[in-house]
Order: C-alpha cells, then structure tokens, then sequence
C-alpha cells in the first residue's frame, strides 16, 4: 500500500524532491499517532509486550527507511525534526481551541 509519506520518501531517495522539499510536506501534514495507551492492568502490560506493526503514513515509515539505509543519518535527523514541528503546531492549535471554549 502506498502512502503519502512512502511517496515522498521515495522521491528524495531518487532525487525528485529535495530534502527542505520533503521537510517542508512533512511539516505541513498531519502525522498519525502510533505511541500506545499506558497500560493501567497486567493484562494490558503483557499486550504491550509484542511490537505493534507499522502504522502506514506514519513516522513508522521514516524510521522504517533509515533503518533499511535508504535515508542517512542527516536526511533521517531533518525530517524527524520536521515530523516533531508538525506534532507540537498541531497540539498547540488543539491547545488553543481547548482554551477558547
């Protein structure tokens, strides 16, 4: 299954999109959340016990292609940064809205 982020992955890897070019889309999306619930029982600690797959479209993807060596170390600690951006806007203007109610 293709997805945005394995799109855009794959044109910096073959040089279609810059990586400021990739940086920039990453910033401007908005990024699934893939961290889990904390678990409050032992039944649900032992869940978590197993890794979750991947989320498609999610950061899993990022860290995915650095670890197969399809990204460097650089191109990964951008891009992370950018994912990082777009998160904290998008929980400040969740902020926000929380705050004028």
């Amino acid at each position: 299954m293709a997805t945005e982020v394995g799109d855009l992955l794959a044109a910096l890897i073959a040089g279609r999109l810059s990586l400021d070019e990739v940086a920039d889309r990453f910033r401007a999306r908005s990024w699934p959340r893939t961290r889990r619930a904390t678990p409050v029982t032992a039944l649900e600690m032992a869940d978590q016990q197993d890794p979750e797959p991947d989320v498609p479209g999610s950061v899993d993807e990022l860290t995915s292609a650095y670890d197969r060596g399809e990204i460097t170390r650089e191109q990964y600690r951008v891009l992370a940064h950018a994912v990082a951006d777009s998160i904290n806007a998008e929980a400040a203007r969740a902020a926000e809205g929380d705050s004028s109610e």
